[in-house]
């Protein structure tokens, strides 16, 4: 009996010790204070053959644009279903250009492709999405996000109303998108997605969304194409739809660092893009005009500002640190931030975990002692 009720005791301890003054999931929740703490691209071209060398340009375009703002290879996934760049009829070899001027190579040294040729295609899409990979998949080809993680998912090819061709084989339709989303929502891989499209009839491929913190934007309106900027002589093809084409220039004329989402959406005119584009913010949480463009198109550095400074030694060289500031000091937050973190510090984790150490022992030791009183 004396034993049960120091098993009991023990018990009570340890609940106390893990959970802490407020339960240890909220604890790590107000430490990182609800933000978003990384973003993530998953850019698909999904259409084959040289004339199709427009749509892996845009693809390549949009890469090129959230790699120089800070998303690192790492953290975005390149699906081309062609190899445009040695494609023989290609009079600039291992070379891609979205403009006729060629000034920017966008197949450059240090492009990193995760899905080519017939990789690219309905299975795999849906695989990455839902992070419901084949044994052996390597890193560099999955979605390795969270629900703090913000993804940009960007799609290009030929499409009608309610879906986009894969290499004229197969097809991924609106109801295909909207049930990956929803099992992503269910297993927590994103905080909040951005979800753009450049075909034809591409705005009716979010009428079947339905989970939350999703936002979406098309080219074109149910019944629209999406139609090419321009052509290039040398190539005897267009280099570049208007769609893309005018979303790049939007990024290479403006500091994007203090432009918000609904500054883009309205950028886009019927008179240049020949089409309307549409986008649907219904089940997205914030107002468009407080959403910056680098919660999706670029990296995200949470940075902590201190007061304090570092003393150098004159005579010896030797640096001397002045008095810290308090391990919970908050966070600096930019401007479009929802909230400060707020919570318990790093030390505060550090000694519930070794509390609760202890009492898992205590726990272990207790039960020991108890089956051992049952076997006399």
């Amino acid at each position: 009996m004396r034993l049960r009720c120091m098993l009991l005791l023990t018990c009570f301890i340890a609940i106390n010790a893990i959970n802490g003054p407020k339960d240890r999931e909220d604890a790590v929740k107000n430490f990182f204070g609800g933000r978003h703490t990384n973003n993530w691209v998953l850019l698909v071209g999904t259409s084959r053959f040289w004339f199709n060398y427009r749509h892996l340009s845009n693809v390549l375009g949009i890469y090129r644009t959230v790699k120089r703002l800070g998303i690192p290879d790492s953290q975005i996934i390149l699906m081309l279903a062609d190899d445009m760049a040695c494609n023989p009829r290609n009079v600039y070899p291992a070379q891609m250009f979205n403009n006729e001027n060629h000034k920017i190579n966008l197949y450059g040294d240090s492009i990193e492709v995760d899905y080519r040729g017939y990789e690219v295609n309905v299975e795999n899409v849906i695989r990455i999405l839902t992070g419901r990979h084949a044994p052996g998949t390597p890193r560099s080809k999955r979605l390795l996000t969270d629900d703090r993680s913000n993804i940009l998912v960007y799609m290009t090819g030929h499409g009608g109303d309610e879906f986009l061709k894969f290499q004229d084989n197969e097809e991924i339709s609106s109801h295909d998108l909207a049930d990956a989303f929803e099992q992503m929502h269910q297993k927590r891989r994103y905080r909040e997605l951005m979800f753009m499209i450049d075909t034809c009839q591409a705005n009716t491929m979010f009428t079947q969304f339905y989970s939350p913190s999703i936002l979406a934007i098309g080219s074109s309106r149910l019944g629209e194409n999406s139609y090419s900027h321009h052509s290039d002589p040398d190539l005897g093809l267009a280099v570049i739809d208007r769609f893309t084409f005018f979303t790049l220039d939007y990024f290479e004329q403006h500091d994007v660092s203090n432009r918000s989402i609904q500054s883009l959406f309205n950028s886009f005119d019927y008179d240049k893009v020949g089409s309307h584009a549409g986008w649907r913010n219904d089940l997205f949480g914030r107002p468009l005009n407080k959403v910056p463009l680098t919660d999706f198109f670029g990296s995200v550095i949470v940075a902590q500002h201190t007061d304090f400074a570092y003393e150098i030694a004159a005579a010896s060289g030797a640096a001397s640190l002045a008095e810290p500031p308090p391990f919970d000091m908050p966070l600096e937050t930019p401007e479009f931030a929802d909230a400060k973190p707020a919570g318990p510090s790093p030390r505060l984790l550090t000694s519930h975990f070794v509390s609760s150490v202890a009492a898992f022992s205590a726990i272990v030791y207790a039960m020991s002692r108890l089956s051992a009183h049952r076997t006399r």
